[in-house]
């Protein structure tokens, strides 16, 4: 009888990985609340992260726009626009 029992457990595993192999991989799903691939990022000059458009807290110097990862980074560069000599 047990030996009836471990045959089939073997088959059955032998089973699900031939199954495992021969199916199609699927695509991970995108987290929930991750970025979209066609969404444009930006480098934080400060830190270099990279941040999303959406995400990003937006700072202008000289009529461009500059994108950081957080207000710490903005006022991290602003200090360092303030040392630079004119």
């Amino acid at each position: 009888m047990i030996r009836i029992l471990i045959w089939g457990l073997l088959l059955y595993i032998g089973y699900r990985i031939i199954v495992s192999l021969a199916a199609p991989k699927k695509t991970a799903e995108k987290p929930a609340g991750k970025m979209d691939s066609a969404e444009t990022t930006h480098r934080d000059p400060v830190c270099g992260v990279y941040v999303s458009e959406k995400q990003a807290v937006v700072g202008r110097h000289n009529g461009q726009r500059h994108y950081f990862c957080s207000m710490d980074c903005l006022e991290k560069y602003r200090e360092q626009l303030d040392h630079m000599p004119t």
